[in-house]
């Protein structure tokens, strides 16, 4: 799973700047500091013929009663066939206890702006940057480029 959702974030981010980069958008310090958060919990999202064709990381603080979305993700190839979506909405099943997600996503990413906006429900609430750091995450991510912060009440 850790190759292909790398694999989908680097379409992305060459979607954007049109190059062939060195630089991981997914490292694996960061897939696997998400599998071992507290309250984490994996998904694979499987076709009717056996296939993966994406997943997702989320943790869930229940006693918040919230959730983080780490990573969401469709495999190259199968986009825009609603599977992004059926998976948010099988989470979303999964945990009726979370009344506010929470995800985030680089600025540059309109493909996943769009769907965690027009697709999803959830509303910017914050932007990273330079200016502004995500106190969470300072040394994890160039912030002069920006991240955006997204939330979805339930």
């Amino acid at each position: 799973m850790k190759e292909e959702m790398q694999e989908a974030f680097q379409h992305g981010f060459q979607s954007y700047y049109k190059e062939d980069n060195q630089w991981q958008v997914l490292p694996d310090k960061d897939f696997y500091q998400s599998l071992e958060a507290e309250g984490a919990e994996a998904y694979e999202a499987i076709d009717t013929d056996g296939l993966r064709v994406g997943g997702a990381i989320i943790a869930i603080d229940s006693a918040e009663h919230r959730g983080e979305l780490s990573f969401l993700y469709v495999k190259v190839g199968v986009q825009s066939k609603g599977i992004g979506q059926g998976i948010w909405k099988a989470i979303e099943r999964l945990h009726p206890e979370v009344e506010v997600w929470e995800t985030c996503t680089p600025y540059f990413d309109r493909r996943n702006i769009h769907f965690y906006i027009n697709r999803l429900g959830f509303h910017a609430v914050e932007f990273f940057n330079e200016h502004h750091p995500d106190p969470h995450m300072p040394e994890q991510f160039d912030q002069e480029d920006g991240l955006f912060k997204f939330e979805k009440c339930v």
